[in-house]
Order: structure tokens, then sequence, then C-alpha cells
């Protein structure tokens, strides 16, 4: 942010410099070009100011970055950055944990949601094309002419709730309607953190109290920190191309190792999204397990799940997820921030 605030003073330094007469009928200086000869002095011209110039009002500009991290006297400059940086940032996460409020009630009254809502978010980004860099997590699933494919069957009741979803969440945004990119991807988490919990309330014999220590003492609530961060992705304004993404309930484990492949992923990443690849886990591992290559992960997946903190699963589900959420993706980071109204101390009453 530092380095931000002072290179951007290189333009308002310009002016400073002195600017050396040069007339030239042979070779003019005309606004936006360079000139490329070289004056008396042996230096080259930019736009009437010489490159000698150009150069040391860059110089200047680090060495006050350079001063600045060194004194222990705060920069005006700096703080001010930090300090809008600090501002975003708090907006963002203040928005996104009341998307999660939202998520978590919609999800609780609806549980029967949460594998359509996996194979969702999945599906949507699954039309990644590594080679052309198109499709992944974008939202063109909401479109009806993809939600509608032999792929997506039953998926429609899970946009419906994201749907749903997006209308509350709109009216209480400050900084803009939110993507649909990003809802799913959200509601896919959502729904994940849900199946972790539900499997802590189980080992506590279904004591919803003891379950919810079990999570918050030895779940993975501290490993999303990446995901969240990845927020403020952009909506694609039209479906992505057909053939992209395999009917998972139809497909070979070949033709899913294929795909996974395809997107950067490997067998390893297969075996972890088992719950994503539709509603009966326990039969979609006992189906990958008849692979070489995946067998060895689906048991070592499914050993985790049998532990109290499920450790390797959860830890490398999310950060499978984090990286499919991300597919092509250019995120905004400063998406769903807003401008904070200044006060006008002068009609305070004190």
């Amino acid at each position: 942010m530092g380095l931000v605030s002072f290179l951007s003073t290189v333009p308002t330094l310009l002016p400073i410099a002195p600017v050396p007469s040069y007339n030239s009928s042979r070779c003019p200086i005309h606004s936006g070009t360079i000139s490329c000869k070289i004056d008396n002095a042996g230096s080259y011209e930019i736009n009437c100011v010489r490159r000698r110039d150009m150069l040391s009002c860059f110089g200047a500009a680090v060495s006050m970055e350079l001063v600045a991290g060194l004194s222990p006297i705060p920069s005006p400059f700096v703080e001010a950055a930090n300090a809008a940086d600090l501002i975003q940032r708090r907006q963002r996460s203040d928005f996104q944990s009341s998307i999660k409020t939202t998520l978590y009630t919609a999800i609780k009254a609806n549980p029967e949601l949460i594998s359509p809502l996996l194979t969702l978010a999945l599906n949507d980004s699954m039309t990644y094309d590594k080679p052309t860099k198109t499709g992944g997590p974008n939202g063109s699933i909401r479109f009806s002419s993809e939600i509608d494919r032999p792929e997506n069957k039953g998926l429609s009741v899970a946009l419906s709730m994201v749907e749903e979803a997006k209308k509350e969440i709109d009216s209480y945004s400050k900084g803009g309607p939110i993507s649909y990119s990003d809802l799913i991807q959200l509601a896919a988490q959502s729904a994940l953190k849900a199946t972790f919990l539900a499997s802590a309330i189980r080992k506590c014999g279904g004591n919803e109290e003891k379950g919810n220590l079990l999570y918050s003492a030895y779940g993975s609530s501290g490993q999303w920190g990446l995901f969240d961060r990845q927020f403020g992705r952009s909506d694609a304004q039209e479906p992505d191309p057909e053939g992209r993404v395999p009917n998972w309930a139809d497909a070979t484990v070949q033709e899913m190792k294929d795909k996974f492949i395809a997107v950067g992923f490997g067998p390893r990443q297969l075996a972890v999204m088992s719950a994503f690849l539709g509603p009966d886990q326990l039969a979609t591992e006992a189906k990958l397990a008849t692979d070489p290559d995946v067998v060895k992960w689906v048991e070592k997946y499914q050993r985790s799940r049998e532990t109290v903190s499920e450790t390797d699963y959860e830890v490398d589900l999310i950060t499978t997820l984090t990286k499919m959420s991300c597919l092509g993706q250019n995120i905004n980071y400063e998406a769903y921030s807003y401008a904070v109204p200044k006060i006008d101390f002068k009609k305070l009453k004190l």
C-alpha cells in the first residue's frame, strides 16, 4: 500500500522538474510521443521532460517510500492508504458475515439441499477450459439453457434457494448486488460446514451443544481464510459452452479423472470431492474405489472421517474447494466496498 501511495506522486512531481526549451524543426516533440533525439547535454526527452528528470522523480518517490518504512514517524501517505485498505476489508468482512448468516439459516431450514448445493458449485466451476482459460465459477449455471442440461438435473431447486437468498442479501448490501458466482461458491461453503458440524454432532451421540463444542475445538473452521479472501468474482453474461461437464451419475471413473486432470486436479482431489458428485457419498466412493489411482485416497479420507477432528479430510477438501472456486477467475478485491459518508464537523453541536 505504501509503495502505491508514493509512486502515485511521480506525475505530480514532474512539473517541478526543469523543462528544457528545445525547438527543433528537424525533430519536433508532440504531446504523447517519445522523442529519441539527444539534446546537447546528452539526455533523451520524454514529452518535453528529460529522461534524467523522469528518473530523478521516480527515484525520489522510491526514496520517500524507503524512508517512510524506516522512519519511526508514520507517513501520512502510508497511513491514509492503510486506513482505506482496512476500511474496505472491514466492509467486505462484515458483508460476508451477513451472507453466511443468511445462508446458514436457509440451509438449516432445508438440509436436503446440501447435496445439490455442492454439485451446483462443482458444475458451475467445471465448465473451466484450461487451454482457452474460459468458463469456470462464473455463475453461468443460472441461465435456463445451462441449468436444464442433463448433467445439472435436480440442481434447479438449489439454484432457487440461491436466488431467494440473493434477494435478501441484495436488500441489505451497501456495496452493490452480490454476484451469482460468489454466492454459489459461498453456498457450497455453508453446505460443507453443515456436513462437518453434523458429523461432529453424530460423534457426540446427537448432542448439538457438545457437537458444536467439538467442531469449534477440533474442526476446520480456521482453514477457510484463503477461501474467504477470494471474494469478488464476476458473473458471466451468457451460458458456458456445452459438453464441458460430465454427467457424474453416469460417467465412468476414468471420465471423472480425465475431467479433474483437465482443470488441474488429480485422483486425490477427485476422491476428496466425492460429496460433490452425488447425493450418496458412500455409493460414489465405492465407485471411485474401483480405480487403482483413486482407491488409496478414498480409503485415506474414509479413515480420516472416523477420527475426532477429520483433519486430513476437511483440510484437503477446503483446499480443493478453494482452488476450484477460483478457476479462471480474476478476483476484484475491492468488490462490495463502498464510500463512507464524510462527517461535517461544523454541523455538529457540542
